[in-house]
């Protein structure tokens, strides 16, 4: 498609990369095909680090780094659900859980 202005455009338009010529650099000076292709979205190695780190808290009870942070978690969720009107202690306790194990995993 040709690059023809439209009054919908906004005033700083820059063409696509299907418009621009192969292995351009940009405004950075970085070239474009050597740079790493991201997921589109999300992080797609949460869940099965998620599922490792729970066995490994199975396993190894209390002694593992992860099981004391993540049941304070739990229990300052509880507490928190069952001051706040809108939800309960068992949805705070899950959510607290949740929290701290997401943070033990992506800090």
């Amino acid at each position: 498609m040709a690059n023809i202005p439209d009054d919908r455009e906004p005033t700083g338009y820059r063409p696509s990369d299907d418009d621009r010529p192969s292995g351009r650099d940009d405004d950075f000076g970085r070239n474009r095909e050597d740079e790493p292709s991201k997921p589109a979205y999300g992080d797609h190695d949460l869940v099965p680090d998620a599922t490792a780190e729970i066995k490994a808290m199975a396993k190894e009870g209390l002694n593992h780094p992860s099981t004391k942070p993540v049941l304070t978690g739990a229990a300052v969720g509880a507490i928190a659900g069952g001051v706040l009107p809108v939800v309960t202690w068992p949805i705070g306790l899950i959510a607290g859980a949740g929290f701290m194990l997401y943070k033990r995993l992506r800090p």
